[in-house]
């Protein structure tokens, strides 16, 4: 790690990982690289190294801080509103989702592949920002739904974890994937973030019941 002061050293960080997510707007995660990334930022390529070794530890960094910005999506509510029915619930969970497309399309990656190129430093720093946002949509159960049990819970967020990997696939096509389904016969409705996230939430919480 090159010397300077924790804030230049973070503000580079930043600056690398804002990159990073620019170019992955356009362009696919095997299109991009190194090389890519530092051509959008202010320092040499040979720099990032100095950061991040590989462009797995960039993604992770970039999906570690899309999972902070919906931590605090949902604790912002959380102080606002003290109660909420099931259907306002699912509204805000799928509201929160909706508005972080980018953590959904880095989730619908290849996470060993993601994983294992990275630092254990780095792979550790995004597992707390992850337990962290079990810890918080927990919290928001026990908040909105006392009377759920505690097996209830467990199992509202080991299905919808999960689930959560697959939202972007399923809400996000190409023309070509459009093509292909309608040349297999196959009669696909396609829905947006918040439908998708809304019925699954309103699902959950009516099967605990």
């Amino acid at each position: 790690m090159p010397k300077g002061s924790p804030e230049l050293t973070q503000a580079r960080r930043e600056e690398i990982i804002n990159a990073c997510e620019k170019l992955y707007r356009t362009m696919s995660f095997k299109e991009i690289t190194i090389k890519e990334i530092g051509n959008v930022t202010s320092f040499t390529r040979t720099s990032i190294y100095n950061y991040f070794q590989t462009k797995e530890e960039i993604f992770l960094a970039l999906l570690k801080r899309e999972y902070e910005l919906w931590i605090a999506s949902l604790k912002q509510t959380m102080e606002r509103v003290d109660k909420m029915t099931e259907d306002e619930f699912s509204d805000m969970m799928a509201h929160s989702l909706e508005e972080r497309e980018q953590l959904l399309k880095i989730m619908s990656m290849n996470h060993y592949d993601m994983e294992s190129g990275s630092r254990p430093e780095h792979l550790a720093a995004f597992k707390i920002a992850y337990g962290e946002s079990i810890s918080t949509v927990t919290f928001a159960l026990d908040k909105y739904f006392p009377d759920m049990s505690v097996s209830e819970k467990r199992n509202f967020i080991y299905t919808f974890f999960p689930f959560m990997f697959g939202i972007y696939p399923y809400t996000f096509v190409t023309e070509k994937q459009r093509e292909a389904m309608k040349a297999a016969g196959v009669d696909y409705a396609f829905m947006t973030i918040y439908e998708i996230t809304y019925n699954c939430v309103k699902k959950l919480l009516e099967s605990g019941k």
